[in-house]
């Protein structure tokens, strides 16, 4: 595995050997339902419903089989281009990990492209948030304590998620619990696309034949509702980088090298914009060489480590 870490505008490579648990690890098959990892979880609610204006407006909450509580809180948000995935699929396998190390873990469902445009759906993620704090003494929860973990698309929402902050641009009202903070304490970023523009010229300069973005129909133009070359200040409002500010938390960012649907160049110069403003101590950067978008280098338990090692240093 190659990491990665950002220490100034020249990214800087660390090499470490690849695990024989990562080795051996292998990504669960996609769209198996959760459910037969939660089965025996004592303490859930599936299906909540966070706000009316849409039937995908509900999160799942899973807690500890131990301990009195609250604890703190991964906010699990899924993928699949802004238009497929499901809050109880399986790319919630990796964060239930938390449940053995005293978290609980919370999976939304948003509206996706075929009914909402990106504003809307960061307005929901936003608004599960909210209401997250809004009930917390009832669950569990920490309010103080939430972090957003996402791949791929779910990475983009958990990154704009941590850097818009209370931008009133995001937080819809009509969607409940307006005098809640959408703020979170951390953000694990897993190889999401950041500005949909570039992503195109990205795969070119890295000599790969990758995903086309800037085209008609593709997941980006979509979610934004128009070609995103025609729109580029739409794209822009839609950019976590466009909030940075020196309030955000602190990021945990990976992708894979031989990622072919998201440049892994999105990640490093997210995280290199992040840097110039919270500083190096607050950015967490990796690249896991010859791995995909996703795959057993992410969910490998020796990868799983280092994140919980991040989560733990900022929730606990």
């Amino acid at each position: 595995m190659k990491r990665v870490v950002v220490l100034s505008s020249t990214l800087i490579f660390l090499f470490s050997g690849l695990s024989a648990q990562e080795n051996a690890a292998t990504r669960s098959p996609m769209g198996i339902q959760v459910s037969i990892f939660t089965a025996n979880v004592k303490q859930k609610w599936n299906d909540l419903v966070y706000a009316n204006a849409s039937a995908a407006q509900k999160l799942d909450i899973y807690l500890p089989d131990t301990g009195d509580g609250p604890f703190p809180v991964i906010v699990a948000i899924h993928g699949g281009a802004f238009k497929t995935g499901d809050k109880a699929d399986d790319q919630l396998v990796p964060m239930l990990e938390g449940l053995r190390r005293g978290y609980a873990v919370v999976s939304i469902n948003y509206r996706m492209s075929g009914e909402a445009r990106s504003q809307q759906v960061i307005q929901d993620v936003k608004a599960a948030v909210r209401w997250l704090r809004a009930n917390a003494l009832k669950y569990k929860l920490r309010a103080d304590r939430i972090a957003a973990w996402g791949p791929s698309a779910g990475g983009h929402l958990a990154a704009l998620l941590g850097t818009s902050g209370d931008v009133p641009l995001f937080d819809d009202a009509t969607l409940g619990n307006p005098k809640e903070s959408s703020r979170v304490q951390a953000v694990v970023d897993w190889f999401g696309p950041i500005n949909f523009l570039t992503m195109d010229d990205e795969f070119s300069m890295l000599g790969m034949k990758g995903m086309q973005h800037s085209v008609a129909g593709s997941p980006e133009s979509q979610v934004i509702g128009e070609l995103i070359t025609s729109v580029p200040d739409k794209v822009k409002a839609f950019n976590p980088s466009t909030y940075i500010t020196k309030d955000d938390p602190p990021f945990f960012i990976q992708h894979g090298t031989k990622d072919p649907l998201i440049p892994y160049l999105q990640s490093s110069q997210f995280a290199y914009n992040l840097y110039s403003v919270l500083g190096k101590d607050k950015i967490s950067f990796e690249l896991l060489e010859g791995e995909g978008h996703g795959g057993p280098q992410f969910n490998g338990p020796a990868n799983l480590e280092r994140v919980f090692a991040f989560l733990d240093k900022y929730l606990k």
